[in-house]
């Protein structure tokens, strides 16, 4: 909170000083006469107008180099979640005891990829991936792509699994 109050003020600062700036600037254009001031204090309104424009350039510097370093952080950040998840979906598949091209498939029906999309990629027939889709379901113990999806989200949001219902047990 304390640097949200120091970067308010010191824009107020800069707003200040670059009012003062302008405001001479435009009175000089239009001739404009002002109650005359003595030339040290000028000379101090002006230096400390310069000050507080060059503290809020040397500011803005380090809040750019702060949000790189945060931007940075959470593309790394993000690089090593999606590194877990494959990691986690390379588990899956392995519990499962997917062969490789169920794999492929699977993946792909995660990703929410079509069956003719998923066919046209392997450049395998719909009924193949219909096949194989079917043996990816039965051995992950679920009963269609929602279900399969739902296993992964649950893991990535940490929730205990959904009950089953009595009569999708027997089915499965």
């Amino acid at each position: 909170m304390t640097g949200r109050w120091l970067i308010a003020a010191l824009l107020a600062v800069q707003a200040a000083c670059a009012v003062f700036f302008v405001s001479d600037i435009v009175a000089s254009v239009l001739g404009l006469q002002s109650a005359p001031l003595s030339w040290q204090t000028r000379e101090l309104l002006e230096i400390g107008a310069a000050l507080g424009l060059v503290l809020g350039l040397g500011l803005g510097a380090v809040l750019l180099l702060r949000a790189r370093g945060e931007a940075q952080a959470a593309r790394e950040s993000l690089r090593r979640a999606q590194g877990a998840f494959r990691d986690l979906i390379d588990e899956r598949f392995t519990a499962w005891g997917l062969t490789p091209a169920e794999r492929d498939v699977a993946l792909f029906a995660v990703k929410g990829l079509s069956t003719a999309d998923i066919a046209r990629l392997r450049n395998t027939s719909e009924g193949t991936v219909k096949a194989q889709t079917a043996a990816i379901y039965r051995k992950a113990g679920v009963n269609g792509r929602a279900q399969l999806v739902a296993l992964f989200i649950e893991d990535l949001i940490d929730l205990p699994p959904a009950p089953v219902a009595p009569d999708q047990a027997s089915s499965a």
